[in-house]
C-alpha cells in the first residue's frame, strides 16, 4: 500500500506544497517541501488513486492556514501556536512570524526528527521548539498541555489535517483537554461534512484504512459539534470560495456551480459547507 502509516499523508500533502511553490504565480512558497516530501512522497503520490485530484483542497487549504494564523498573531497579540500533529509543516521557517512567537510542533517522533533533521541547517524565524509526543496519549497530552499552558498567555492551537482521521470520542477528548487551558484561546481546525466524507472514503478510503489512520471525524452539526465542549465558531472560510478567491479551483468548478443552482436551498447551504477552515474561540 502507499500509506504505510499516518505519517506518510505529511509526505503526500508535502508533495502538493511543493506544485504550488514551484509555480511562477504561487499563492505561498514553500522552499523546503519538496526535500521534505522526499521520494516517498512521489510514490504516495502517484500511488493514490486520483490523487492530483486532491491537489487543490491541499493548496487552498495551506494558503487560508497562513492567513488566519497571521492575522491572528497580529492582531491578537499571540505568543505561542501549537502546532498538533505538525507532519512536515515548515511555517516557522518560511512565514514573516514575529521573532518573539514561540512555535511549538508536536508529532510522533518519527516524523519531527525526519523534519528537524532536513531542516537541521535552516533557522526558524522563531523561537521553535519539537515536542515528541503520541497525542492518543491521554495522560502525556494533559500533561504536555499543562506545561505549555503555564508558559504563555495568548496560545493559538492548530490542528491542520488531524480531526478528521479522529473518532468523535477522540474530537471530544482533544477539545476537552484544551480548554481546560486556560491559556488556550484559539484554534484553527479544518472540518469537512458527512458528504465530503463519503466522497473521501469512496475515493482514498481503502488506503488510509490500511495504514490503520481511517477518514473517521465530519460531524453532521458542523461547528455547532464545538459549542459543548467549550469552543465556538469564530470565522468559517469554505474551502470552494476561498479556491475561487485564490484562483486555485478544481477542474469543471464551474460546472459544479451551474449545477448547484438546480438543487434546494438546503442542499446548496450544504455544499457551502462540505468542507472549511474554521477559527474557534473559547465561548
Amino acid at each position: 500500500m502507499p500509506i504505510e502509516h499516518i505519517s506518510d499523508t505529511a509526505r503526500w500533502v508535502a508533495v502538493y506544497r511543493a506544485m504550488e511553490s514551484e509555480r511562477p504565480d504561487a499563492i505561498f512558497k514553500d522552499p523546503y517541501a519538496r526535500a521534505l516530501a522526499g521520494e516517498r512522497g512521489e510514490v504516495i503520490e502517484h500511488a493514490m488513486r486520483r490523487g492530483m485530484s486532491a491537489a487543490w483542497a491541499m493548496i487552498v487549504r495551506t494558503a487560508v492556514f497562513d492567513e488566519i494564523i497571521l492575522a491572528t498573531i497580529a492582531r491578537e497579540g499571540v505568543d505561542m501556536v501549537v502546532n498538533l500533529a505538525a507532519g512536515l509543516d515548515a511555517r516557522p521557517w518560511r512565514l514573516a512570524l514575529p521573532s518573539t512567537l514561540r512555535w511549538v510542533d508536536v508529532d510522533l517522533p518519527d516524523i519531527l526528527d525526519y523534519k528537524t533533521g532536513h531542516l537541521r541547517d535552516a533557522k526558524p524565524v522563531c523561537a521553535y521548539e519539537a515536542v515528541r509526543t503520541d497525542l492518543t496519549d491521554a495522560a502525556a497530552r494533559q500533561a504536555l498541555f499543562a506545561r505549555l499552558n503555564g508558559e504563555a498567555k495568548r496560545v493559538l492551537v492548530v490542528t491542520e489535517g488531524l480531526l478528521v482521521y479522529l473518532s468523535a470520542e477522540q474530537v471530544k477528548a482533544l477539545a476537552g483537554d484544551l480548554h481546560a487551558s486556560t491559556n488556550f484561546a484559539w484554534w484553527l481546525i479544518d472540518l469537512g461534512s458527512p458528504r465530503l466524507l463519503k466522497m473521501m472514503n469512496r475515493r482514498w478510503g481503502h488506503a488510509v484504512k490500511e495504514a490503520r489512520a481511517p477518514f473517521q471525524f465530519a460531524p453532521a452539526e458542523g461547528t455547532e459539534f464545538f459549542r459543548p465542549l467549550g469552543w465556538r465558531e469564530l470565522a468559517y472560510r469554505g474551502t470552494m470560495d476561498e479556491a475561487r478567491r485564490l484562483k486555485r479551483e478544481m477542474s469543471m468548478m464551474w460546472l459544479w456551480r451551474f449545477l448547484g443552482r438546480f438543487y434546494s436551498a438546503r442542499t446548496q447551504a450544504e455544499f457551502q459547507r462540505m468542507s472549511g477552515i474554521v477559527l474557534l474561540g473559547r465561548t
